[in-house]
């Protein structure tokens, strides 16, 4: 046995007591451990996958771009290696990299990983990605990860270190992101190409709306989703890059699904999506221009696409009873609004489950809930729920957005919160709006009763 046989051997073993004493952390310790153990362990065993690795970056939508972009590859006959459970720092990409790893070979022929933005310029570099796709940037937990413009600093320098041989995948519509590939000697631009489904304004919401090569405020041709759009800044001619992977004739079909049509060099196909929102339709964008730069066929992509399923509360859709239950994850004032754009298109009156918590992986600061537009949804509220750590400023925030008070109810925990708003809703419609670590506890939740496979059995 090799040395660094022996330092996975010791690390998978601390990852197999995490899951038999039901640990979520199980996803980060043994990756951690291994770290400590080999800091080149990432580096060492990605370079033993056969295709190497391909990375995804954003602040919003990499699980669900990630799980898109393996129903692709899957079709197209390559196996991915994945940090499904969305542990997106070292430790899970080192876990998911050492519970694949059997002895001088690995499981799985391409490593297809999600990283958290704050981490993309530590670890990428040791994957070495053959392919790296930027989804956007938007505002979130300010207390942890600073100012976008910060972000975008360390981006850029792993953009620029990037060999010739990498292709760069980028977001055409965010205007921040599509500065970072200017240069780029091997970049593909992707691209929403249907004005139709423009909004009025600028959302309040709404982040990178400054050049950033001269600081000037962007003139909009069309405004997508947050700052995401047709720009140009008027003083140095800054503007977007024509998209050559596109998506046209948009259709959103509430919270259920979407359609479009894909454009790309190779040709044109129309799109069933399986999930609802123009904000996945920017995912499976991603996701098709990813795989497109892997040399998946159109059709391939398209099937792919199509038989692609929600990751856990990304807009899963569970039976509880005789109410349908879909689970939206918010956490930012941009997906909220998206989000709460989705549930607008719902036939009122809308009956939710919203629970806000301010953990450490939610962000200790709250405050941008006031910046997310729950006015939108105010008057097709039939009854709010409001559970968490901060049930009660949620309460007031949805007061504020002129929800009738007789329609806000404070529960406690997310048990007894589950039981409120599926009570009220005895036949119909639940929409659960929960944060990250209220996702987590709802999961727990859910498996308890057995609706959902417990953490650790839905990773294998």
């Amino acid at each position: 046995m090799t040395l660094l046989a022996a330092k996975v051997f010791a690390a998978r073993a601390v990852g197999g007591i995490a899951r038999r004493t039901g640990r979520r952390g199980g996803t980060n310790l043994p990756g951690r451990l291994l770290i400590a153990l080999e800091p080149d362990a990432i580096e060492e065993l990605a370079a033993r996958l056969p295709r190497g690795s391909v990375v995804i970056s954003a602040t919003n939508g990499k699980t669900t771009t990630a799980a898109m972009s393996a129903a692709v590859l899957a079709r197209a006959g390559i196996t991915p290696l994945r940090n499904r459970a969305g542990a997106n720092m070292a430790g899970g990409v080192a876990s998911t990299l050492l519970s694949a790893s059997r002895g001088a070979r690995i499981d799985g022929e391409l490593g297809l990983f999600e990283l958290d933005e704050l981490w993309l310029d530590r670890v990428a570099p040791a994957l070495a990605p053959r392919a790296l796709l930027l989804l956007n940037l938007f505002r979130d937990q300010l207390d942890r990860a600073g100012e976008l413009e910060t972000i975008a600093e360390r981006w850029a320098a792993v953009v620029q270190a990037l060999p010739e041989t990498t292709r760069l995948i980028v977001n055409a519509d965010d205007p921040l992101l599509a500065d970072l590939g200017r240069d780029a000697p091997n970049v593909t631009y992707f691209g929403v190409e249907d004005r139709s489904i423009a909004v009025p304004e600028m959302q309040h919401a709404s982040d990178s709306k400054h050049c950033r090569r001269c600081g000037t405020e962007y003139a909009y041709e069309a405004i997508y989703l947050g700052h995401l759009g047709r720009y140009r800044c008027p003083a140095c001619g800054h503007e977007r890059p024509k998209p050559s992977v596109a998506a046209e004739e948009i259709t959103l079909h509430g919270t259920r699904d979407a359609s479009f049509a894909l454009r790309a060099p190779v040709g044109a196909t129309p799109i069933q999506l399986p999930l609802p929102g123009l904000y996945n339709v920017y995912n499976a964008l991603g996701a098709a221009a990813l795989c497109l730069a892997l040399d998946a066929p159109l059709q391939t992509i398209a099937a792919g696409l199509a038989a692609s399923r929600p990751p856990f509360g990304r807009a899963e859709r569970l039976a509880l009873g005789g109410v349908d239950v879909t689970i939206l994850l918010i956490k930012n004032p941009a997906g909220a609004n998206e989000i709460l754009r989705t549930l607008v298109l719902e036939a009122a009156p809308l009956n939710l489950l919203a629970i806000l918590n301010d953990h450490t992986a939610d962000g200790k600061d709250i405050s941008w809930i006031w910046d997310a537009d729950f006015e939108m949804i105010a008057g097709s509220v039939r009854r709010v729920t409001c559970a968490g750590a901060r049930a009660a400023e949620l309460a007031l925030r949805l007061k504020y957005a002129r929800v009738p008070v007789d329609r806000l109810h404070v529960a406690g925990s997310v048990s007894a919160a589950l039981e409120d708003a599926l009570a009220a809703v005895p036949r119909g419609e639940l929409f659960v709006l929960p944060t990250y670590t209220a996702l987590l506890e709802l999961r727990d939740e859910l498996a308890s009763r057995g609706h959902v496979p417990r953490f650790w059995e839905r990773q294998r």
